[in-house]
């Protein structure tokens, strides 16, 4: 049986296992074991020992059970409730700015936590029912929320980032870096976007009546404020000690964990409940990735052992003769097409044995593929007919807003990073300055 055949029934049996709804890490790590055993016979369990110790060794990996603690505990506290009403005081007098401000809203709760469905766990839970009882257009808002909890992958401290980095074998500080304007970016399209269609149909974002702006005080406003800053000053604080020096990646995830329990705490709200709950959730999520990352690792150690890659890059370059941005464009309709049925750490470990590799033989640079990489899964999460932020929102949205609403909520939210993807990939640097600059790399 020849080495491509022998990749092709690797990769197969794996996707029909996937189908049947085993466990992602399950299904993969046992093709993995299965064809490492099958091809080497019992010196083939060597592979998995060396993933795991790689896995175990690879020091930046302590950041992602910070960065979900942190996330958890902010979520858990309620302190990200003070951040919705300080955006819904100093937004609401504008038309749809209770729209905006839950965007800006996503945007902060993407820089604590790094996880979509904290996103929309928060924007479904405190912001929907808001805006649907202050009359917002439910097909907008839906859209909104869904749109704005998919910056949590690509805003740092962004979890799928440390995955891409970690299998990939990239720093996970360039690719967080790589991350900020391009996530910055996409969430003032969404802003815009969202300013013109309430501007041309303003019934869709009525702006708080003027007697009850008359009812909040300047000093409530201010308190307020001064509330909502709480979360900024932990981001500041984490992200400020780690771009200025003084702490290391690991340090700064440290710091921000930190940072959130003291805040709790000084609130009064960091109860035996909270905490338990927040270790519990942050203990299921980061076992859940280890052993995702585990059984990506042996997998894809397995397809190098074969030259699977090689003779993918033969078959695109030689023998069907498509340059390498074609190749690209390829590659990124493969995940919107995979972001139909799984997940984008599924994704991931699907592909990354094959595309990551050859993606470096074709001369490109593998941080900024991660960005394109990360708003390519963006689009999946939110792409009918099985997008994973789709079933989110039906699960947590009140019942007046249908399946059929938050299909039709997506199309401009897609189309906004469709546009973002395309000016990333023909503009590189929006991506690759700020670690360029930070770290002093060479283009």
């Amino acid at each position: 049986m020849s080495y491509e055949l022998i990749a092709l029934l690797m990769f197969s049996s794996m996707m029909l296992l996937l189908l049947t709804g085993k466990r992602v890490f399950g299904a993969i790590g046992f093709v993995a074991a299965a064809a490492a055993l099958a091809l080497w016979g019992e010196g083939g369990s060597e592979i998995a020992f060396s993933a795991a110790m790689k896995l175990m060794k690879w020091y930046p990996l302590l950041t992602l059970p910070m960065f979900v603690f942190m996330g958890y505990m902010l979520s858990e506290s309620r302190i990200a409730d003070d951040l919705y009403r300080m955006f819904h005081v100093w937004m609401g007098p504008l038309h749809g700015g209770l729209a905006i401000g839950t965007i800006l809203l996503m945007v902060v709760i993407s820089a604590m936590n790094g996880l979509s469905v904290a996103g929309m766990a928060i924007g479904a839970t405190i912001a929907l029912p808001e805006l649907l009882r202050r009359g917002y257009d439910k097909i907008m808002v839906t859209g909104v929320i869904q749109a704005g909890s998919t910056l949590g992958i690509l805003i740092p401290p962004s979890v799928v980032l440390v995955l891409y980095g970690m299998i990939a074998r990239q720093p996970v500080g360039q690719l967080w870096l790589a991350g900020v304007f391009p996530g910055l970016l996409m969430a003032t399209l969404f802003i815009l976007y969202v300013v013109i269609r309430c501007r041309l149909q303003p019934r869709l974002g009525p702006p708080l009546d003027s007697v009850e702006r008359a009812q909040i005080t300047w000093g409530e406003r201010f308190r307020l404020l001064r509330a909502g800053l709480v979360p900024l000053f932990i981001f500041l604080a984490m992200t400020g000690l780690f771009l200025m020096g003084y702490t290391s990646l690991v340090e700064s995830s440290a710091v921000g964990a930190l940072a959130a329990t003291l805040a709790a705490l000084f609130q009064g709200r960091l109860t035996r409940h909270v905490l338990e709950e927040t270790l519990r959730k942050t203990l299921g999520i980061t076992c859940m990735f280890m052993w995702i990352i585990l059984a990506a690792l042996c997998f894809g150690a397995v397809f190098d052992g074969l030259g699977a890659v090689k003779a993918i890059e033969g078959l695109f370059v030689q023998q069907m003769g498509l340059s390498p941005w074609q190749i690209l464009v390829l590659m990124q309709m493969s995940f919107i097409v995979m972001g139909m049925f799984l997940d984008d750490t599924a994704m991931l470990v699907i592909v990354a044995p094959l595309y990551v590799p050859l993606v470096g033989a074709l001369g490109f640079d593998l941080v900024w593929y991660g960005v394109l990489y990360t708003i390519t899964c963006q689009m999946a999460y939110m792409t009918p007919p099985f997008g994973y932020n789709l079933f989110l929102m039906r699960a947590m949205a009140p019942p007046e807003v249908t399946l059929g609403d938050i299909y039709r909520s997506v199309g401009p939210f897609v189309v906004i990073m469709i546009i973002t993807l395309a000016v990333v990939m023909i503009f590189p640097q929006i991506a690759l300055w700020l670690p360029q600059w930070h770290y002093g790399v060479g283009s």
